[in-house]
């Protein structure tokens, strides 16, 4: 009964009044009642800046309140269900709230309202009141003033404000949604230009497609409905030129120019200003027409463009041309201006950065081919057309190392079934595509509604026939080898499909625009520069791209992008695709019978419905039939996406947002969830050379050549198809693992039961074995497939400036096999310290040697140098000391490089060594906190101070755990007690290492535990408990000994707190390289992907960051880690410039840098020096200002709220302009430091 009071007075009428009505309602001074009074604003108290002070609010006293009184109801309801509660607190009402089912006539929307509407009673329920009489009010900060005063008065508040974490303070959700919307707009206008936002991206696509099949009057059809019924809706109006030109590029290809006008008329009447390239279509238009009187129109055309202040030389140099559309319209123009002739002026390739601005000057520049001596520029022109042939093809299909099975008669029965099936199912496929896409096309022919609304029958049409047949089968054989455990959703998989369908259309675009030609005569004269780059007046590949780009700027623009496809369209093309491998696609289930003569065909895959949680998930699986037949046939190939392996040639230099990676293979520059919209925005908003540093660095990572080690890969494979080996790393097949006991008839429940849980426990083990077997064989399969070839890694970044490889097998990225496979493709001689280089590093993977110098690790190899030679000779027969390593295949491949080196006839000096030696830094996120708030213990710690042996941080914070956990014990603590002997560098280090990536005491607590279990000796019943005291001590330890470090990680976490929470607005920031960075986490409500009906129309409703509410503990919990992780990617990239200049081979994998053994020393005082250079900036001041500038509040918008709303900017202000205090270490100690990263 309490429950159905909940319901209906509370879920119905209580919460859906606040949802409407929050605007009108404040909280009172009692904590525990709604109020519908607003305190009147008064804008009299306005003071500066420099007046402010953090106003210090007091609770106000809770009263009782009896539960008749906060649910609204009589006193005779509750006796006559003779309940007798006094109160209910904040916590437990919504806790009951919650646990109601909604209505069922609810929808999802009106539900999620509720939850969002119950989520703001529960923090009015907990705010603080806020003095309305403080006199802490806004004002605007005078960032003109001496900056010195201002951090000595900073310093001075921060000493109080936040020496100690910051105490979380929560605000009224009146006062939130009130400042909210003065940051951006009423939530309704904001919803309406989000729908808006979202349906002119997807009629862009659509209009797109229809362009590029030539279905242009029907993207014209489409486009004249949508601007007629969009006037006045809530979707808002069409604004977006980039529609309008499409149509109008379309029918300028053909010469339909009544057709464009028609369009031109459209756009004026809406009141949109057409565009400079609107007037290069309309010219093109005129020149391609069958009009008598051209000249005329051209005049007319030309009057227009100066009556707009157009210029014809910026129309040339500013439109995207395709085709030959560049030639016809400079053609037309000269027939009333002969003499014209259009000035592209020398593109601006220098950088704009203090951190690099220095580099401008080439005097001291000595750039050498990262390919130097191991290629020709015809070899290497043919490798650039080798590429783009499987680029056109979208795959590459390598042969399997899995060894090769008996070849019996049975094997080939298999096989050829399997061959004479798959061939089938081509004709099959084709056929019923046929089918299915004429009875779209007659269903829009019918139904005019369908016709004229945006549908998926241009998407469907885009690519011949025979490249759908391809991606089917490429996906029906992924489906067919897949876990027997599990299976991916359904939406993912017809999303999956629908990035394919995109894939191949963006390479057919590029095709059909001439791209492709004119990306052939550029990379021509790339190759040039790129093996003899020191004979050009250009310093990297991005000034050489723009600069050729410059010179050949006739023809076709390569920088074309096509607009990206809504998640809608992916999944509906991906639906559509997949109702024919559901309904069309057969398997004989006698085809396993080699003397069967009858046929019984069944749908070779069917779906089936799965709990996940609360939802319920549908899955495709296999025939188990079909399951079978594709693991005895064995197939000796497999099929990877072309963007999924190495590119076989130097990539496309990154030289703008859309143009790099891959030749025609699209490459995202930046890996953003869909909903990321906002990040995208910023990168178009800020001026191009903003991004050079970025672009450079990714183009020298993508530039370095790689081979691969066939020594250690011929190794690993032996042992891989020898069963594999848990100790090694290397996956056991599933077929290792023991069959489950079966039940039986006899068994009694308690039996039946426990064996039905170690069948689940056998079924998940052998999941997870098939998982990592499968991704080892991809590794290995691609690595044998590439052994005898040179070839090149492109790079991306995700949104935080992380830099990445792109193919997601075969990189220097992953695990120790991974990067033990792969080989510098150009060597370097030793020289004189190389092989000591080498030997150290052999040490340093072993793990043995942390705390030595680096004289003793020296030392210790010479002293074991038999058995580094004998692991080389002798890797799986010999004394196998390798084995016995953290890192075994790497420190395998290490040791083979020394035998070779020591053996070689001209003498280790002159070695060619191809070995990457590696540098790892000291726990690098907390040296970037130690730099930042100059924190002398805490670099000291992490070896950003000399010292004449490393420092280690967790075995420093593990001893002042013992030490604390010593006085426990002896203070009769029982877990302190048991603890005794167990605190130990490993139990702590992930801990530690994550700390100051935001790691909660709940993830500490499980990291810890996960260590404690796996010692054999340690008290199982403890486990969890000595965790959560770990865990506690390690946190309170780290704040020991960096003080500084918890200070600015408050501050940041507050701050984002704060922005996202006050502001109701992702956090943003720039990285010290100009990389503007939003960070992605917003509520998005259930539901919200468009949905495709029975013609195949989609209604788009993409929900974008921009547009929705930002997810405040996402926020908060994430600011710091991104913020570190950022820095730690602009002292990467600066590096990586550095020693590009300085002509010698560096990769990374994010904290840890590679280069050659005769480079380890200068590779170390470039990271030293860009180190110090990076921190030297005002990184914290430069936060501060940016923040304040977005995110703060001026006096003109305190004036439109009340004064509770003022108050809490009032903190807001305060808390982004105090920075946290800083220590007194001397930054350029770092560049004394040899063990800064060793």
């Amino acid at each position: 009964m309490m429950l159905t009071i909940l319901r209906s007075k509370v879920a119905h009428s209580k919460l859906e009044s606040i949802r409407r009505s929050r605007v009108k309602c404040s909280l009172c001074s009692s904590r525990a009642r709604l109020c519908t009074e607003s305190p009147k604003l008064q804008t009299s108290n306005l003071v500066p800046a420099n007046a402010l002070q953090v106003p210090n609010n007091k609770k106000s006293p809770r009263r009782k309140v009896r539960f008749t009184e906060l649910l609204e109801v009589d006193g005779s309801s509750l006796n006559e269900m003779k309940t007798k509660v006094k109160k209910l607190s904040s916590r437990n009402f919504v806790r009951a709230v919650r646990g109601v089912a909604q209505p069922k006539t609810l929808s999802s929307e009106k539900a999620h309202a509720i939850t969002r509407a119950i989520d703001d009673v529960e923090d009015e329920l907990h705010a603080d009141g806020i003095d309305p009489k403080s006199s802490a009010l806004l004002g605007e900060v005078p960032f003109s003033l001496a900056l010195t005063q201002e951090q000595d008065a900073a310093e001075e508040t921060l000493n109080e404000v936040i020496s100690k974490p910051l105490a979380k303070e929560t605000f009224s959700p009146v006062i939130r949604k009130k400042l909210s919307q003065l940051s951006q707009g009423d939530h309704g206008a904001l919803s309406s230009a989000g729908k808006g936002k979202s349906l002119q991206e997807s009629l862009l696509c659509y209009l797109e497609l229809c362009v590029s099949c030539g279905f242009t009057h029907r993207g014209w059809v489409t486009l004249n409905h949508y601007v007629k019924s969009s006037k006045g809706a809530d979707k808002g109006n069409i604004t977006d030129q980039r529609l309008f030109d499409v149509l109008m590029q379309g029918y300028a290809s053909c010469g339909q120019l009544d057709k464009l006008l028609e369009v031109w008329t459209l756009m004026e009447s809406i009141n949109i200003e057409p565009s400079i390239y609107a007037f290069a279509t309309r010219i093109e238009a005129i020149a391609r027409s069958n009009k008598h009187e051209k000249t005329e129109l051209l005049n007319q055309a030309l009057m227009m463009m100066e009556q707009k202040n157009y210029d014809l030389n910026d129309m040339v140099i500013q439109t995207p041309w395709v085709k030959d559309s560049q030639e016809v319209v400079l053609e037309a123009i000269r027939v009333v201006k002969p003499k014209f002739s259009p000035l592209h002026p020398a593109p601006d390739i220098d950088y704009d950065n203090p951190l690099l601005n220095h580099l401008n000057d080439m005097s001291n520049t000595s750039l050498v081919s990262p390919a130097k001596g191991i290629l020709h520029e015809d070899a290497l022109y043919s490798f650039f057309i080798e590429q783009l042939t499987l680029e056109k093809s979208a795959t590459v299909t390598v042969k399997s190392v899995e060894k090769e099975p008996e070849q019996t008669e049975l094997l080939g029965l298999y096989r050829e079934r399997l061959d004479s099936l798959m061939k089938s199912w081509e004709q099959c496929i084709l056929t019923a595509l046929n089918r299915e896409i004429a009875a779209l096309n007659s269903q829009h022919k019918n139904h005019r509604m369908s016709y004229i609304h945006m549908n998926l029958y241009p998407y469907l049409v885009v690519l011949e026939k025979r490249q759908y047949v391809d991606i089917l089968m490429q996906e029906i054989r992924k489906l067919a080898e897949g876990s027997e455990t599990f299976s991916p959703g359904s939406t993912l998989l017809h999303r999956g499909l629908g990035h394919q369908v995109r894939q191949r259309y963006i390479v057919k675009k590029n095709i059909d625009s001439g791209v492709l030609d004119k990306m052939e005569e550029l990379y021509k004269n790339y190759v040039k520069w790129y093996l003899n780059p020191s004979d050009s007046m250009t310093c990297n590949g991005r000034q050489q791209w723009q600069t050729l780009k410059h010179q050949l700027s006739q023809g076709p623009n390569v920088d074309i992008d096509p607009a990206n496809w809504p998640p809608s369209v992916l999944t509906g093309i991906g639906r559509f695709l997949y109702k024919i491998i559901l309904r069309d696609i057969k398997v004989d289930v006698n085809i396993m019978k080699p003397n069967s003569k009858t046929k019984h065909c069944l749908p070779a895959f069917y779906t089936v419905f799965r709990h996940q949680g609360v939802y319920i998930k549908e899955e495709l699986k296999p025939h188990p039939v079909l399951s079978r037949l594709f693991r005895a046939a064995c197939l000796p190939y497999l099929t990877f996406n072309v963007n999924d392996t190495p590119s076989l040639c130097p990539p496309i230099p990154w030289s703008s947002l859309t143009s790099g990676g891959y030749i025609v293979a699209k490459t995202n520059l930046i890996r953003l969830p869909q909903q990321a919209v906002q990040q995208w925005e910023r990168m178009k908003d800020a001026p191009q050379k903003q991004l050079f540093p970025c672009y450079d660095s990714l183009n020298q990572l993508s530039s370095i050549p790689w081979r691969v080690n066939q020594s250690v890969l011929d190794t690993i494979i032996k042992v891989f198809n020898n069963g594999g080996s848990s100790k090694l790393d290397i996956p056991e097949p599933p077929s290792s693992l023991p069959l489950p006991e079966k039940i039986t008839p006899d068994m009694n429940d308690t039996e039946r039961s426990k064996l039905y849980k170690k069948q689940l426990l056998m079924r998940r083990k052998k999941a997870e074995m098939y998982s990592l077997w499968c991704d080892a064989l991809y590794r290995l399969s691609l690595a044998h497939h590439f052994r005898d070839r040179i070839f090149w890694l492109p790079h991306n970044m995700d949104f935080r400036g992380r830099v990445y490889p792109c193919p997601p097998h075969l990189n220097h990225l992953g695990s120790d096999l991974s990067r033990s496979l792969l080989l510098f493709a150009k060597g370097e001689p030793l020289g004189p310290k190389g092989l000591d280089w080498l030997k150290i590093h052999v040490i340093n993977l072993t793990g043995l040697k942390k705390r030595n110098s680096l004289e003793d690790r020296l030392q210790y190899a010479n002293s074991i140098l038999n058995l580094i030679i004998d692991s080389a000779e002798n890797p799986l027969d010999g004394e196998k000391w390798w084995m016995e390593s953290e890192e075994p295949w790497q420190t395998l491949a290490c040791c083979i490089e020394i035998r070779d080196a020591i053996n070689s006839p001209d003498g280790p000096e002159n070695f060619v060594s191809r070995f990457p030696v590696h540098q790892d830094g000291s726990c690098n996120g907390l040296q970037h906190y130690a730099a930042l708030g100059r924190d002398a213990a805490g670099a000291f710690s992490v070896n950003l101070a000399p010292a004449p042996e490393p420092q280690d941080v967790y075995s420093a914070v593990a001893a002042i755990v013992e030490r604390v956990r010593a006085e426990d014990a002896a203070n009769g603590v029982e877990v302190a007690q048991v603890l005794e002997g167990f605190v130990k560098r490993k139990v702590i280090k992930q801990t530690v290492m994550t700390t100051v990536y935001g790691v909660t005491r709940f993830g500490a607590r499980l990291q810890i535990a996960k260590q404690l279990k796996d010692i054999d000796d340690f008290p199982k019943e403890f486990v969890w408990n000595a965790s959560h005291y770990l865990a506690s001590k390690t946190f309170d330890s780290i704040r020991e000994m960096f003080s500084s470090t918890r200070e600015i990680q408050d501050w940041f976490t507050e701050s984002a707190r704060m922005i996202s929470q006050i502001c109701g607005r992702n956090v943003e920031y720039v990285t010290p390289l100009g990389l503007p960075v939003v960070q992605p986490y917003v509520r998005i409500p259930p539901r919200t992907e468009g949905r495709n009906n029975k013609v195949g129309n989609y209604y788009e409703n993409r929900k974008m960051d921009m547009f929705e509410k930002p997810n405040v503990m996402k926020q908060k919990n994430a600011f710091p880690p991104n913020f570190i992780h950022s820095l730690d990617s602009s002292h990467m990239m600066l590096t990586s410039l550095h020693t590009e200049r300085a002509g010698i081979t560096f990769v990374s994998v994010h904290d840890c840098f590679w280069t050659h053994a005769c480079s380890v020393e200068i590779m170390n005082r470039i990271c030293r020096e860009q180190f110090v250079g990076l921190h030297s900036q005002p990184i914290l001041r430069d936060l501060s200002r940016f923040m304040y500038r977005e995110f703060g509040y001026g006096v003109e918008s305190a004036q439109k709220v009340d004064e509770k709303a003022q108050a809490v900017m009032a903190k807001l202000n305060k808390l982004l302009i105090t920075l946290p205090r800083q220590g007194d270490f001397e930054l350029k100690n770092v560049l004394e430091s040899v063990y800064f990263f060793s």
